[in-house]
């Protein structure tokens, strides 16, 4: 399992945030740190901002904030505001839709570490990512 492209991004975009809630990070500054396209981060932006994680403030001084504290954000919500899908259907090894009728060969195997998975999207907040991670 891999998380698209767009999610790789967004956690990453959260994160930096994260680390210093008490500035507002611009755009470019973030693009540029994170090697993120800027017209692409600027659609992830506005993704995050509908989904009422972040906060835009214009003008000269502005930029991007959290609404809520990281200890209130969990990364799905951050899957979900750039549409991961969480319950994929579709079979680990690229055959289609994959269920209990019509399994693929890990179909069963895979069960426990898709929850497992799933369960650490729920469960960790973005305070518990950047907590963790040494940098």
């Amino acid at each position: 399992m891999k998380l698209n492209t767009t999610s790789q991004y967004a956690i990453r975009i959260m994160e930096m945030i994260t680390k210093d809630t008490q500035k507002l990070h611009n755009a470019k500054n973030i693009s540029e740190q994170l090697s993120i396209p800027y017209k692409y981060l600027t659609k992830i932006m506005t993704q995050l901002t509908n989904a009422d994680l972040i906060k835009s403030s214009r003008g000269r001084e502005g930029g991007y904030s959290l609404i809520k504290s990281p200890s209130s954000i969990r990364i799905v919500e951050i899957l979900e505001a750039v549409k991961e899908c969480m319950n994929e259907k579709n079979c680990l090894l690229g055959t289609g839709l994959c269920n209990k009728v019509k399994k693929c060969a890990l179909h069963d195997v895979w069960e426990e570490p898709k929850k497992a998975i799933n369960d650490m999207f729920y469960n960790t907040t973005l305070a518990d990512m950047v907590e963790s991670k040494t940098i």
